[in-house]
């Protein structure tokens, strides 16, 4: 399936059915008096976060999403029925956005969700509304309320606990389909990886992750170059970030500035994430040469580095674990503010 993570599409909410104006009219019975039914209410716009989904891939194909009008009233005091809801069937992590694309109007993070994005019009009153003791034969009904309509945009950012940076080639997809069942296309050309992955990593017990792989960052990326950085909002949600750089380049602080420099042009909070910086591909880089470059790499990164190899795994399950350990720290931090909440609140 096509990966999509943004549309545009147009709701609208349905009408509301007139009211009906009608009256008695029976054998035997003298002024049966008005009976005419209320309009049945529009159907109304919802939004709904389902497992399962993870691309807005059918919100390409079909742009208009329009609930059913209620039906009229009628004679006999008969209510019109009410039009049909439209449910969009999102996935979990879906933003929905003004049409400005700024504006975030709801933000989906959690499977079964269901909110209601556009209420539909009212039914107008039928004539029996109306009668009173000064009125008692009114000939008027009202009619329905009409819908409301807008533009909106869907955005879609992956739920992920750690995501993978890098430049291209820095062997993303390599250690992605190390570590997961995922199956990231490898090839040894430069941004191989044109759409976000997601892996499962199951180390041991309870330690179980989600791990994000995003394309390359070039220099220049929040400008535009290469892919751009418009997958970057794949990580934000992340607890920490692993940084992958390759070993077999010359100059691996300046690979590594490059990322951070585009991490910090972005903004998003993803310059202030907790990191972990790893020098891939030692099995590619002769033994001479490792120790200088991974001095060079913790001077430019001010951090401890790891030194692995996703195509051997060696010292893969090492770097897992050190991501374990954030997320742990990250979630123990979230029950805790969830368990705990303001001291200052009060009713």
């Amino acid at each position: 399936m096509k990966f999509l993570d943004q549309a545009k599409i147009f709701i609208r909410s349905g009408d509301g059915g007139n009211g009906a104006v009608g009256f008695r009219r029976e054998k035997y019975v003298e002024f049966g008096g008005p009976d005419g039914g209320d309009g049945g209410k529009g159907g109304d716009v919802w939004a709904e976060t389902v497992e399962g989904l993870n691309t807005l891939i059918d919100y390409r194909y079909q742009q208009h999403y329009k609930a059913a009008k209620g039906d009229g009233g009628a004679g006999s005091n008969r209510t019109g029925a009410a039009g049909k809801d439209v449910v969009l069937k999102l996935p979990v992590g879906t933003q929905i956005l003004d049409e400005d694309r700024e504006t975030v109007l709801l933000d989906l993070t959690e499977p079964g969700q269901r909110v209601l994005l556009m209420e539909g019009g009212r039914g107008g009153k039928g004539n029996a509304f109306f009668k009173s003791s000064t009125n008692q034969a009114p000939r008027h009904a009202q009619k329905g309320e009409p819908g409301v309509e807008r533009w909106i945009w869907l955005r879609l950012k992956l739920i992920a606990d750690a995501g993978l940076v890098g430049l291209p080639n820095a062997g993303k997809s390599t250690f992605l389909a190390a570590v997961s069942r995922a199956h990231p296309k490898i090839a040894a050309y430069p941004f191989t990886t044109l759409h976000p992955h997601l892996g499962v990593v199951d180390l041991a017990g309870d330690a179980r992750f989600v791990m994000a792989d995003i394309p390359g960052l070039i220099e220049g990326a929040h400008e535009g170059a290469g892919i751009g950085d418009r997958f970057l909002g794949h990580i934000e949600r992340c607890a920490t970030l692993l940084h992958l750089v390759d070993g077999t380049q010359d100059d691996v602080a300046a690979a590594y500035q490059t990322v951070r420099g585009e991490l910090e042009a972005y903004g998003a909070g993803l310059e202030d994430k907790p990191e972990i910086v790893a020098l891939n591909k030692i099995d590619a880089v002769p033994d001479d040469e490792l120790p200088e470059k991974i001095a060079a790499l913790k001077a430019a990164s001010g951090k401890d580095v790891l030194a692995l190899s996703g195509a051997s795994q060696a010292n893969v399950r090492e770097a897992l674990f050190a991501v374990w350990d954030q997320i742990k720290a990250a979630r123990t931090v979230e029950s805790k503010a969830d368990a705990d909440p303001d001291e200052n609140w009060t009713p």
